[in-house]
């Protein structure tokens, strides 16, 4: 199994109209996939929607079925002309669509850069609780060392992050720092926010295209050419 997530700023109306177009099941070698919007994180109780940027997120049997998405599918033309990271997974808790039921490898060396996406299908009664709790770790992440780059993606019931780091060492420093991620593990083991989630490290190892403003990674950033 590989994944992808991708980013492209085409606009508020063809992001709307992209949102309506469901790959799951219909793209050989896809086990997972969603169109989302992106949004900001940095601890606002309600995060500002990046409407003109559409998200998707992809698991796929192997770079075979990938190849023949993008050279195929109607969405990844739409795609085309932003930004994507191939993603190689390293460890798994949690369980979604898709994913193995186990996920493990030897992992990154700890100065290796690392990649981490967090999905949940909210339950709606926990979402006032989670946006608290999920703010703190935020404001956390934003100031983390080696953090390079972070953001929402959302389609309500699915909600999730996904960061970029330059080492597993900092990723895992984040994680492990008492106060922020861990109060808001503590809190959904007390009561779950989601019917079902998953939190998935990855290695990176490719990097493809550019955003408007800020990239989260320059091409072939993994190459070491960042």
């Amino acid at each position: 199994m590989i994944a992808t997530v991708h980013f492209a700023d085409v606009g508020t109306r063809k992001t709307l109209s992209a949102l309506r177009i469901r790959p799951d099941g219909r793209v050989d070698g896809l086990r997972f996939g969603t169109t989302a919007f992106a949004a900001d994180i940095g601890g606002a109780f309600i995060p500002k929607l990046t409407v003109s940027r559409l998200a998707f997120v992809g698991f796929w049997d192997d770079d075979s079925a990938l190849e023949t998405f993008q050279n195929t599918h109607p969405l990844a033309e739409i795609l085309a002309d932003g930004w994507q990271v191939r993603l190689e997974p390293i460890r798994a808790t949690g369980t979604w669509p898709g994913l193995p039921d186990i996920v493990a490898s030897d992992g990154p060396d700890t100065q290796s850069p690392a990649a981490v996406l967090t999905l949940g299908r909210l339950r709606n009664s926990q979402a006032l609780r989670f946006r608290r709790f999920s703010m703190i770790a935020e404001r956390h992440a934003k100031s983390a060392t080696g953090l390079i780059w972070a953001t929402a993606i959302a389609r309500p019931p699915l909600v999730a992050t996904f960061s970029l780091w330059e080492s597993a060492a900092d990723l895992r420093e984040y994680a492990y720092a008492a106060g922020g991620h861990t109060q808001v593990l503590e809190a959904d083991r007390a009561q779950p926010f989601h019917h079902h989630s998953a939190f998935v490290r990855f290695r990176p190892t490719k990097s493809i295209g550019h955003l408007t403003g800020p990239n989260p990674l320059a091409e072939d950033w993994v190459n070491g050419s960042r």
